[in-house]
């Protein structure tokens, strides 16, 4: 992201939502600028990306741990546990919405962030949170519904450029975790990159080893973002 065409501000140093006892600090586009909706794309490839209204990249002190990942999606192939993923949930629709709060999707969203983030700054949300958090007037984003009959079991938020979808967040009915439906979510994405013929779904950022983040290695090919470009991870052993 080329800084004399936009504003970069740095945020002050806070806690490290990965690592107890860190501190964390995030590069953000300026909030303000008119243009964020045209931004946003090239945003995504520089290694940016969204959180409510903010478009962002970790800048930590002494830490990189954070690298954006992508999955190219003409080159994916499904690895057989993700092929299981896709029959277990067969009997599942996925229905592209409007994105916004209504009273399901929140009663969802906060049975979700109690089971997997208690006590963790997220579990008090409140509508407002989630309409803020999850939704920015100038993003291009899609609610993907995962629905098991007329039940709501999942959402996907999703922003759908011109580089390709984005997953910004997916948040799922917690007693069904023998469903996988963050890989069911993701693996719709790809469908969803694959039928708009787009290039690449953009995972946000992968930390090696670190048990919430690592799962990302498991889509292969997927690209990571260092100095010099995009470059082909290696696949899990």
């Amino acid at each position: 992201m080329r800084s004399d065409r936009v504003r970069l501000f740095q945020t002050l140093p806070h806690s490290c939502g990965y690592y107890a006892g860190r501190t964390a600090q995030n590069l953000v586009i300026d909030p303000a600028a008119p243009n964020l909706d045209r931004l946003y794309p090239q945003a995504l490839e520089s290694g940016f990306r969204r959180a409510g209204g903010h478009l962002y990249h970790p800048r930590c002190e002494g830490c990189r741990a954070c690298v954006p990942c992508r999955i190219p999606v003409d080159r994916f192939t499904p690895s057989r546990s993700q092929r299981r993923c896709l029959a277990r949930n067969e009997d599942l629709a996925v229905v592209e919405t409007a994105p916004g709060y209504n009273e399901e999707r929140y009663a969802l969203y906060t049975r979700y962030l109690h089971s997997r983030h208690r006590n963790g700054g997220m579990d008090d949300a409140d509508p407002e949170d989630f309409q803020r958090f999850l939704t920015a007037p100038w993003s291009p984003t899609v609610f993907l519904e995962i629905r098991q009959g007329r039940e709501l079991v999942g959402v996907a938020v999703t922003d759908v450029t011109e580089r390709g979808p984005s997953a910004v967040y997916t948040f799922f009915e917690p007693g069904l975790g023998a469903r996988s439906l963050g890989t069911f979510a993701i693996l719709k994405q790809l469908e969803l990159a694959a039928q708009m013929k787009l290039p690449h779904v953009y995972l946000g950022f992968w930390i090696e080893s670190h048990p919430k983040m690592d799962y990302k290695r498991r889509f292969h090919p997927l690209e990571i973002l260092v100095r010099g470009g995009w470059r082909e991870l290696a696949p899990p052993r």
